[in-house]
């Protein structure tokens, strides 16, 4: 098949740039000043990689990099990532400003609010460390906690979650979602930066694994590829409108193991300690040190509470 003539190459221009304007009337979305108004996922991309560098410079830095080069490294290339991460932050406050059709950010608000990012980054490093161990010593297959580093797409949703998290609490939540949809798209493993994860987590294959906005997880969580924190339903409005930011998710407390293919939905509670077998769906919560299964039923006398270890469909 050929490509357009000139002259439908034209018409085709044309149509994109009315189908725009279309889009820009019905939603209010002009940039007055004609500079670009929303985030790069591209430059936030290459600040995710810098700030990985940084944290991990040994592992995740630059190939020849020497152990008596690390500070100077990592001084170096925080500084550049956090300049660029001012000024998306810049745009973003920017844009929900106009949004709400309020007063600019403040001068210096984007520069604040990165400095109590950086301010954060030994905690984010602390509690990637638990995670790295967590995946080694709850992997055999693990033989040093070089390879989880280099090697675990588990333990590099963490990386990208644990930043954006940090963005997400300090108030620039689309910027957040951004760094958590490339980690998404590179691992198959899904994290809203919203969701609250204690140390020591551990995913293991992770593929399809997907935590919600509201879902909180203690410490010593393991989860497999295919488990689902997810929302049971929608509250809605009077109006039928989503209500959004109201919690919806699983509490995981301190301990619990989520096996392969499970699906667990709603503001319920896993108990700690609990284990929850493969392919199972829950909607109830359970008291700590459960174990459920799917295949494992047993009948119980009315009246007696059933067995802690029982199908879903008891």
């Amino acid at each position: 098949m050929s490509a357009p003539a000139p002259d439908e190459l034209t018409d085709i221009v044309d149509g994109l740039r009315a189908a725009r304007r279309r889009w820009r009337d019905a939603h209010r979305r002009w940039d007055t000043d004609g500079r670009r108004e929303l985030p790069s996922r591209e430059l936030l991309a290459a600040v995710v990689e810098q700030l990985a560098g940084a944290l991990f410079p040994m592992r995740l830095g630059p190939p020849d990099l020497q152990p008596d080069g690390e500070d100077h490294y990592v001084g170096h290339t925080l500084g550049m990532a956090l300049a660029r991460l001012r000024q998306q932050v810049r745009l973003e406050l920017g844009h929900e400003a106009r949004l709400r059709a309020a007063e600019p950010p403040a001068e210096g608000a984007a520069a604040a609010l990165v400095s109590a990012f950086a301010r954060r980054l030994p905690a984010v490093r602390e509690l990637l460390d638990s995670d790295v161990t967590a995946a080694f010593q709850g992997d055999p297959a693990a033989r040093s906690v070089d390879e989880v580093l280099l090697c675990y797409p588990g333990l590099h949703a963490l990386i990208s979650h644990r930043l954006a998290h940090e963005l997400y609490r300090l108030g620039v939540p689309l910027i957040a979602r951004v760094i958590a949809e490339l980690a998404h798209a590179q691992t198959g493993i899904d994290i809203h930066p919203g969701a609250e994860i204690g140390a020591g987590c551990f995913i293991d294959h992770g593929t399809g694994v997907v935590i919600g906005e509201t879902a909180v997880l203690g410490r010593g969580v393991r989860l497999y590829q295919n488990v689902t924190l997810g929302a049971k339903s929608f509250q809605t409005d009077g109006d039928g409108n989503l209500v959004k930011g109201q919690p919806r998710h699983p509490i995981v407390e301190d301990g619990v193991v989520i096996y392969a293919g499970a699906t667990v939905l709603g503001r319920i509670t896993l108990g700690r300690g609990s284990v929850i077998g493969g392919n199972v769906w829950l909607t109830r919560s359970v008291p700590p040190g459960s174990r459920i299964s799917q295949a494992d039923s047993q009948a119980h006398p009315p009246g007696e509470p059933p067995s802690a270890f029982q199908s879903l469909t008891a």
